[in-house]
């Protein structure tokens, strides 16, 4: 089963990235997303960084592939969308029906899981436009991805998001900047602060979401460690783990021993617990609350 390292969903320093895809490049990541999915606000690194930091990934034998933003919303936000997917080094997954559109013709571009797709009729449809990877929404159950691939098309890769907070919600307002009376446009790129998302909790202290932008987050750490022998019969043949500030080299590496059989799936999601910077949860897997741990 590969490994993919999802696009990075939060806003670091440029150093900061430019390092993080350097110890990328070394680790046991099979496919690297790359490029601003969240907020196109967020420019510490310029469409050409994300390219070079492709060409860079691909040199050393990784596969790359350029994430569009899941929520266009200005014509600066068009313009970028262009920009993805007129470029022609790499793949590139898209994450609404604009991008779709731009893609139709062209193969082996990826259906990100930002789109609604559960069903293998659609899943036909969009094979027939070009896609040859069809990554699950967040929310998917064993059922739904059993469902969608019973008549798989040929030539096309299933994979699921196994590691890191889910994204919920894409909003027109950001949350981050409203949390200190800011408005979208003068956010003074207060997201910078908060590597891993603002977390929110209840009244009475209980975690509830991460505020990450203009997207809502769980505030439980999803983990599909325990669920790999489910997730192979299912048809996944690939994982996605979402990039975190602290530990998601090691969290790669505990993913591939678990994938090639050196490590146990519940003593991985037993080590991966040590990493996550919050409870474990997998309960979209199998069809209950999301922040439930089955």
């Amino acid at each position: 089963m590969k490994l993919a390292l999802g696009p990075l969903l939060y806003y670091w320093p440029r150093a900061r990235v430019l390092d993080f895809y350097e110890e990328v490049a070394r680790s046991a990541a099979d496919i690297v997303y790359l490029g601003e999915v969240v907020c196109a606000r967020r420019h510490e690194l310029a469409f050409e960084d994300w390219l070079a930091i492709g060409a860079r990934l691909a040199a050393c034998g990784k596969e790359v592939v350029l994430c569009a933003l899941a929520l266009s919303e200005s014509e600066g936000d068009l313009k970028l969308l262009r920009r993805v997917t007129d470029q022609n080094p790499f793949r590139v997954e898209a994450n609404d029906w604009g991008a779709v559109r731009r893609l139709a013709g062209r193969e082996g571009w990826v259906i990100g899981p930002h789109l609604p797709v559960y069903n293998p009729r659609t899943l036909a449809l969009l094979h027939g436009l070009g896609a040859r990877r069809w990554v699950a929404p967040f929310e998917a159950t064993r059922e739904t991805v059993v469902g969608a691939l019973a008549a798989q098309p040929p030539e096309l890769e299933a994979e699921v998001f196994a590691w890191g907070r889910l994204p919920l919600a894409h909003s027109a307002r950001c949350f981050t900047a409203r949390r200190f009376g800011l408005q979208k446009e003068s956010c003074e790129y207060r997201c910078l602060g908060f590597p891993d998302g603002l977390p929110l909790a209840t009244r009475e202290g209980e975690p509830l979401l991460v505020l990450n932008g203009v997207q809502t987050q769980s505030a439980a750490y999803y983990c599909l460690a325990a669920d790999l022998p489910a997730l192979a019969s299912a048809g996944v043949g690939i994982l996605r783990l979402s990039p975190q500030s602290e530990g998601a080299l090691r969290a790669l590496e505990l993913w591939r021993d678990a994938c090639k059989g050196a490590l146990d799936g519940r003593r991985a999601r037993d080590e991966l617990a040590a990493l996550a910077p919050a409870p474990l949860a997998n309960g979209f897997w199998h069809g209950r609350a999301g922040g439930v741990l089955a």
